[in-house]
């Protein structure tokens, strides 16, 4: 995606950019952890927590970088979590700390879910 802009467009502006090939949405279906991002999302702009608005904010203070390496939803949920550390909901340490707890039960869902009894 590495391609000129047009002036006065932000780098995160990419409607109507031409890209190559058209993009079929019914090739693409959501993962669960997808589904759960944008049921997050619904949850805390529903509580107050930060609006769409402080969403799209924190994607686009993400950088040009995040739109080359990142998928939609990976942007999305580093948003969410930007937006909920700057909310008070928790501290970027009280996050680090339950991912590293998480990733301890295993590399997959599957692995994950039964390490903590779901299955």
């Amino acid at each position: 995606m590495d391609q000129e802009r047009e002036p006065g467009r932000g780098w995160h502006d990419m409607g109507g950019a031409a890209f190559a090939g058209a993009v079929d949405p019914a090739s693409h279906d959501y993962a669960l952890w997808e589904k759960r991002v944008d049921a997050l999302m619904v949850l805390c702009t529903a509580k107050g927590l930060f609006t769409v608005d402080g969403l799209r904010r924190a994607i686009e203070d993400l950088g040009p970088g995040a739109f080359e390496s990142m998928s939609y939803y990976e942007r999305w949920i580093a948003s969410v979590a930007r937006n909920l550390i700057e909310a008070g909901v928790f501290t970027v340490e009280e996050l680090n700390a339950r991912m590293e707890a998480i990733g301890a039960r295993g590399a997959t869902y599957g692995a994950a879910s039964l390490a903590r009894g779901d299955g």
